[in-house]
C-alpha cells in the first residue's frame, strides 16, 4: 500500500517555505511590529479523504494586512482588489476598541502630541490612539501582499516536484512489492 512518504515530505516543505517567505516579507516590509502576527503563521499537512492538504494559518487580522482594507473616505486605489472595507456606520464602538490598541502602539513608539508652543504633551496616548484609529478607518489599510507573494513564489515549480515525489513513491512501492513476493 502506497504511503506517499516523498509526497508528504514535498508538501511539508512547501508549507514551511510559504511560512518562511511570508515571515520574511512581513519583517522586510516593516509590518512586524509586535511579532504576534509573525508568530501566528504556521503550516500543517492534513490527510483528507482524497489525498493531502497543506494548511497555512495565521491570526485573522493577517488577512487585512495582506489584502488591505478600503477606508470610508478613500478611493478604491488604496486596497483595489481587497474584499474588506470599513463601514461608515460602524460608529464610535469600533474606534473606542481600536483607540486602546493604537494608544498602546503609540506609547511603545514614543509618539507624542505637541502643544501650541511646540512642547511635547505628557501621556496623551488615548487621544493619539483615537486620531490614529479614525485616520485608518477613513483612509484604509494599504495591502502588503506578504502572504500572497510568499504563496505565489513557493508555488512555482511545485507541480514538477510533486510529480517527481509521486514517481519516487511508486518506484519505492514497486521495489517493496518485489521483495515481498520473493
Amino acid at each position: 500500500m502506497l504511503k506517499y512518504k516523498h509526497l508528504q515530505e514535498e508538501l511539508r516543505d512547501f508549507g514551511k517555505k510559504v511560512v518562511r517567505l511570508s515571515r520574511y516579507n512581513l519583517t522586510r516590509g516593516k509590518h512586524n511590529v509586535s511579532g504576534d502576527l509573525y508568530k501566528s503563521i504556521k503550516s500543517s499537512l492534513n490527510k483528507i479523504s482524497r489525498g493531502f492538504e497543506v494548511e497555512v494559518e495565521m491570526d485573522q487580522y493577517g488577512l487585512y494586512v495582506d489584502q488591505g482594507v478600503h477606508g470610508t473616505k478613500s478611493s478604491y486605489v488604496t486596497a483595489r482588489n481587497s474584499p474588506y472595507k470599513y463601514k461608515s456606520t460602524s460608529g464610535v464602538i469600533g474606534l473606542e476598541y481600536n483607540t486602546g490598541i493604537f494608544a498602546k502602539w503609540a506609547k511603545s513608539k514614543r509618539i507624542r502630541l505637541r502643544d501650541e508652543k511646540g512642547k511635547f504633551q505628557k501621556g496623551n496616548y488615548k487621544s493619539i490612539g483615537f486620531i490614529l484609529a479614525r485616520s485608518i478607518k477613513e483612509k484604509g489599510i494599504k495591502p502588503t501582499m506578504f502572504m500572497t507573494k510568499a504563496f505565489r513564489t513557493s508555488y512555482v515549480g511545485l507541480d514538477k516536484k510533486i510529480s517527481q515525489a509521486i514517481a519516487k513513491d511508486i518506484a519505492q512501492d514497486i521495489k517493496q512489492e518485489n521483495k515481498n513476493t520473493k
